[in-house]
């Protein structure tokens, strides 16, 4: 089923970037009700989805036509096929016909909320409308989204800590375990296990960090959360505290209202916190060069419940490279003194 209902079905080939100066690869195109699923031409498996009403047209008279998902994103799609492109002009005249007036993520929330509601007809269950709101979200709203909820945690905990050269030691872990879109703040209370917000944010309790007896055991447990992280929807989530309406506004406006948040903190604190598959740390750890050991025994220093990662420790018998320097671990355990 389509988001046309001329069409039961319609795929085609392409040809995929997945980011600038990426080689091109052959992909299968299918045009569904809200989206477009590219997948790898050799063995089906889905690559991408890409958001009908936010994907923009880089050549408008160009052929091939030449795609984006999105006006920030280094993706790029070819395609030759004249039905294909058609289709794709179709949708976005029906959202721009029908809407009652321009959003300031016109091509990204406001669309993708006029082309599940408006264009394509489709009724949502509040729950399945959050989801696909906070799948359709940019990485830069979930990061706005995200400082909202630890403003909001903050209340309750203090403000993260921010000792200048604890500061350069924690960027430096940050770097190495999530890259420079991820975040970790260390809050002073309140605190009593790591947590994740939305945005890629990942909160350590000071307790941990001061306590802590290397900085291998603390880069575990930030593997840990971030594992956790990516296998809940931190997003989805916070839309559900926040509700329907509020997430109706962020949909038509751009924008969720900053009221909405309120009270997520003592939600997030209350939340129970559950122990990843050693299967996915362990694939982790190994990508970045970290040992599990360490971290296993700060878990339970018996090895007993967590042999599975001692066993598996992908650095077991090689020499790790350092998580922080002696100084700039010290630096760390120091960051919530300033």
């Amino acid at each position: 089923m389509t988001a046309l209902k001329e069409y039961q079905r319609l795929e085609c080939s392409g040809l995929w970037r997945e980011s600038e100066g990426a080689q091109r690869r052959e992909v299968i195109v299918a045009f569904g009700d809200a989206t477009l699923v590219l997948s790898d031409a050799r063995n089906a498996r889905a690559l991408a989805h890409w958001s009908l009403p936010a994907i923009l047209r880089l050549n408008p008279t160009g052929q091939p036509a030449r795609y984006a998902p999105g006006p920030d994103a280094g993706e790029e799609l070819e395609i030759e096929d004249d039905t294909m492109i058609a289709a794709i002009a179709k949708v976005h005249a029906l959202i721009e016909a029908r809407r009652p007036h321009p959003g300031r993520l016109r091509a990204i929330l406001l669309g993708a909320a006029l082309a599940a509601v408006v264009a394509v007809g489709l009724f949502w269950m509040p729950r399945a409308l959050i989801s696909h709101t906070a799948a359709a979200l940019p990485d830069t709203k979930r990061q706005e989204i995200g400082r909202m909820a630890l403003a909001d945690l903050e209340r309750l905990t203090g403000i993260g800590c921010a000792a200048p050269e604890g500061r350069a030691a924690l960027a430096r872990l940050r770097d190495r375990l999530l890259g420079a879109s991820g975040q970790i703040v260390v809050l002073p209370e309140g605190l009593s296990r790591t947590a994740h917000l939305p945005g890629g944010i990942v909160l350590l309790p000071r307790t941990l960090v001061e306590a802590g007896k290397s900085p291998e055991v603390i880069a575990g447990a930030v593997l840990a959360e971030d594992e956790r992280r990516r296998l809940t929807n931190p997003t989805a989530g916070l839309l559900r505290h926040a509700g329907l309406r509020a997430t109706l506004t962020l949909l038509t406006t751009g924008d969720l209202p900053g009221g909405s948040v309120a009270g997520y903190g003592e939600r997030l604190l209350e939340e129970p916190q559950t122990q990843p598959a050693d299967a996915g740390l362990i694939a982790r750890f190994a990508a970045a060069g970290l040992s599990a050991t360490p971290y296993a025994y700060a878990l339970d220093p018996t090895g007993e419940s967590v042999l599975g990662l001692i066993e598996a420790d992908p650095m077991r018998g090689k020499e790790a490279e350092p998580v922080l320097s002696d100084s700039e671990w010290v630096a760390l355990q120091g960051i919530c003194s300033g």
